[in-house]
């Protein structure tokens, strides 16, 4: 359950990020996957992250202290086209910095759009993480927008493409929807454990 929630700070460098033991949970996706309505969803403030009707809006580090006991990051997304190429180097970089900087890190949830078949840019960033041995889960998000049968023939789909990747077993899966609120009790309670056993 969170009870409070307040933006403590942007940076644009992982060296400026906050210099607190406080343990983070990162939240990453690809452009347009609704990375800001979840983080508002999960927090019950409709305006900690700022969503918009442009993709790819998210250019720095934030993080937002919840509960005064852990921090929720809001990552830059990646393969937003209509950046250009060095802002995306520019972006690319200042990700993988936090990953191998940030001791703090505890898990990372990885933003997928269930409406979608597996993507190369999603299925490549799942398979960095797995092969640097970052812990990770992936959250499939606007479940809210396909029937119930559609939603689980997309990610057992996913599921299958993982394991042809090489993967032995597949990360924590969760299905989310800001729109109806699925899924916000699952992801925090997985959150609290994980703290739990720190």
């Amino acid at each position: 359950m969170i009870h409070s929630a307040r933006f403590l700070v942007s940076n644009s460098t992982v060296d400026q990020c906050p210099k607190s033991s406080f343990p983070e949970y990162a939240f990453i996706g690809r452009s347009n996957v609704g990375k800001s309505s979840i983080i508002n969803a999960l927090t019950n403030n409709k305006k900690l992250a700022k969503t918009s009707g442009t993709p790819g809006k998210t250019k720095l580090i934030n993080h937002f202290l919840i509960n005064e006991a852990w921090c929720l990051v809001d990552l830059p997304g990646y393969g937003y086209a209509k950046t250009s190429k060095q802002e995306r180097n520019e972006l690319k970089k200042l990700v993988n910095d936090y990953f191998a900087k940030r001791k703090q890190l505890v898990n990372t949830f990885v933003l997928i759009d269930s409406r979608h078949q597996p993507q190369d840019i999603d299925v490549d960033f799942i398979n960095t993480l797995g092969a640097q041995q970052h812990p990770f889960s992936i959250v499939f998000t606007k479940v809210d927008k396909l029937s119930n049968a559609k939603r689980q023939n997309n990610i057992s789909v996913y599921k299958s493409h993982l394991m042809e990747q090489g993967w032995e077993s597949v990360p924590p899966l969760f299905e989310s929807s800001a729109k109806t609120g699925e899924g916000k009790k699952e992801i925090l309670s997985y959150i609290e454990s994980v703290n739990s056993n720190l």
